[in-house]
């Protein structure tokens, strides 16, 4: 018969990529996890993960597995949902992956405001790599940028923001209050490297005008970017919502259709009745609506 203990201790390793994390994740000893885990594959006669080195990689069989212990785990979560209730959210902890910090904290510290005794961590990264760590469990919730449509996923629009240009006060586009693509594009780029939205939503505006995208400086971050507009390597576009004023910058509007960046609160469609989930859906919907 399966052993249910020893079925958790394989899907921890599997959403944590290694046996020390998950090992952390479940508060239990390494070694004890990796005896649950070897019991597993050799009750079974099978082999569930690939060593190497410090991490882990799952074979064909234990991807397929985890697909079916995400499935339990899921019901789980909605089996203590529904007879905690509400006292989770007092109780519980969040954790929240975003691709922009400054909504994210507005909405965290919304949440703690309302409910001080809830534990929250935040992750930053890509829309990406944010995505994968909600899909993987890692996070329970996101905040992203222009969300794919899937099933698996449950959205709820937070905020809109208009993209423009971004130049140093002594650049001659600075005195300019609003700009074609063609006048922006005539000067020297700085923009995002790929994966993002920033440069992905710029791209598709820029092709939908016929015009064809020069060759620019891509740096990875937008701190990164911020700070090689300020030193004169050229000019670059940003989502308004995160652009954080400088006396040495100026930001200028853009004539274009289509070029602003959605943001959506994200969480696993079956997983958004969690009543720590619930409370953050319910706040960006409140949120949401007083800004229009």
């Amino acid at each position: 018969m399966l052993n249910p203990t020893h079925l958790r201790a394989f899907h921890a390793v599997a959403a944590e990529g290694s046996f020390s994390r998950a090992a952390r994740a479940l508060n239990v000893g390494q070694p004890t996890l990796s005896a649950q885990v070897k019991a597993l594959e050799e009750t079974y006669g099978v082999r569930l993960f690939e060593r190497r080195g410090r991490g882990v990689a799952l074979t064909d069989l234990g991807r397929a597995l985890a697909d079916v212990s995400t499935r339990i785990e899921t019901l789980r979560d909605q089996a203590e949902a529904m007879l905690s209730g509400a006292q989770n959210v007092a109780r519980g902890t969040l954790a929240v992956g975003a691709d922009s910090p400054r909504h994210a904290m507005e909405l965290c510290a919304a949440l703690k405001q309302r409910h001080p005794g809830l534990q929250v961590r935040i992750s930053m990264g890509n829309r990406d790599s944010v995505l994968a760590s909600l899909v993987d469990y890692r996070v329970d919730v996101a905040l992203l940028s222009n969300v794919p449509i899937e099933d698996r996923l449950h959205a709820v629009p937070y905020r809109r923001s208009p993209l423009a240009a971004v130049a140093r006060r002594d650049h001659p586009l600075a005195e300019f209050k609003r700009l074609r693509l063609e006048e922006l594009l005539s000067h020297p780029l700085v923009v995002r490297e790929r994966p993002s939205i920033t440069r992905e939503v710029f791209e598709r505006a820029v092709a939908k005008t016929g015009l064809e995208f020069p060759a620019a400086l891509e740096i990875e971050t937008r701190e990164a970017v911020r700070e090689a507009v300020l030193a004169g390597l050229g000019v670059s576009v940003v989502v308004t919502a995160e652009h954080e004023e400088h006396k040495n910058l100026r930001l200028i509007a853009l004539e274009a259709d289509a070029l602003d960046v959605a943001e959506y609160v994200v969480c696993l469609r079956a997983r958004r009745r969690l009543a720590t989930i619930r409370a953050f859906l319910d706040l960006a919907s409140e949120m949401a609506a007083e800004t229009g």
